[in-house]
């Protein structure tokens, strides 16, 4: 083990895994639910993420009731604004440079004037976002398992539509346990063809045949988790030859059970198998942490060096839409970390210890 330490909030990297209603400060959700009058349950306004565990139907549908009580309270464009500048506030503190931000439009339109004008918005707020805080931001728009595929094809051809606005990529979220990944082939086909990213959540909440339908069936370029193809080595290698990155967020994973404890996130499985990993935070108003904390779970939990944690932050780099000369940037700027003189332990700005996962 190194007996000096880098400071990992500076350490560049992209962030590719954050959801939008999920991105949000506990202390803005608390404003916001005062402004509009909406009572919040104990378990968003105790100060300390929810107890959580998504492994069987209920404890999911908590998490979602949860999900969407949070979302409830963004109900006019000053609090999407709102949402995405802070969002971007805290990836500059944790050394992103690179954000891609996942949102599923359909969620907001009731209360912003239909689906269109949701996504303006949304854009619009990305843009001022990366105007006031010099962060790059992107977004992937999701579609819904839980919906028709008919309203995933809306939402491809919306998200193609606004490809050179800010747009780079087309995700699947919600419980990977409902609705089969083939069903929603034809909205990635048009993502695709479209000149979007495919990235689809897999490998969450069910195993590893959800990560072969992801490839086979939407023929996705990145993962959204991915954690659960360690249990299948055929698969790991897959993975590893196509160059598929796997967006893991280890406190995520933790926080719904999918894993018991920080250590049992299987990343050094991966990292060993050469699978290309980009660490992300998923839902930090729900799980309580950032992105730079994902990066402390595998300093402090799986013993990663920091040549290694550089490593990882270069393959998120890697793995993002980034255009190439922000590519070059962020990768020098991880080198010249790793070369930096490390600060001895307890030095001041020498890392955050344990994440409170």
């Amino acid at each position: 083990m190194e007996h000096v330490v880098r400071d990992l909030k500076l350490l560049p990297k992209a962030h590719l895994h954050l959801h939008f209603t999920g991105s949000m400060r506990p202390s803005t959700l608390l404003e916001l639910a005062d402004k509009y009058g909406v009572h919040l349950p104990e378990a968003l306004t105790g100060g300390e993420p929810p107890k959580l565990r998504a492994t069987d139907e209920r404890g999911w549908f908590r998490f979602q009731r949860l999900y969407d009580i949070a979302r409830s309270c963004l109900r006019e464009p000053e609090d999407i604004r709102r949402l995405v500048r802070e969002a971007a506030e805290e990836d500059v503190r944790d050394g992103s440079g690179w954000l891609e931000i996942q949102v599923d439009p359909t969620s907001y339109a009731p209360r912003l004037g239909g689906l269109i004008p949701a996504l303006e918005v949304i854009l619009d707020a990305v843009r001022a976002a990366e105007r006031e805080t010099g962060l790059a931001i992107r977004v992937l728009v999701a579609a819904n398992r839980m919906k028709h595929p008919l309203d995933a094809r809306t939402l491809a051809r919306l998200a193609v539509r606004y490809r050179d606005q800010g747009v780079v990529g087309f995700g699947l979220s919600n419980d990977e346990r409902r609705g089969m990944a083939r069903d929603f082939d034809r909205a990635f086909a048009i993502a695709r063809d479209g000149g979007l990213l495919a990235a689809p959540h897999g490998g969450e909440l069910t195993g590893p045949a959800s990560v072969r339908d992801c490839l086979d069936d939407l023929r996705a370029s990145r993962i959204g988790h991915g954690v659960r193809a360690v249990e299948d080595p055929r698969l790991l290698r897959r993975l590893a030859d196509r160059g598929v990155t796997c967006e893991v967020c280890p406190a995520s994973n933790v926080a719904l059970g999918v894993y018991e404890k920080p250590e049992h996130v299987p990343l050094r499985t991966l990292f060993d198998a050469g699978v290309p990993m980009a660490l992300g935070a998923d839902d930090p108003l729900l799980f309580g942490a950032r992105l730079a904390d994902q990066y402390e779970i595998g300093r402090h939990h799986h013993g990663f060096t920091d040549a290694e944690l550089a490593e990882l932050a270069r393959q998120s780099v890697r793995g993002s839409v980034a255009p190439e000369d922000v590519r070059r940037k962020l990768l020098a700027a991880i080198d010249d970390w790793l070369a930096a003189d490390p600060a001895p332990p307890g030095a001041a700005g020498s890392g955050l210890g344990r994440p409170g996962v």
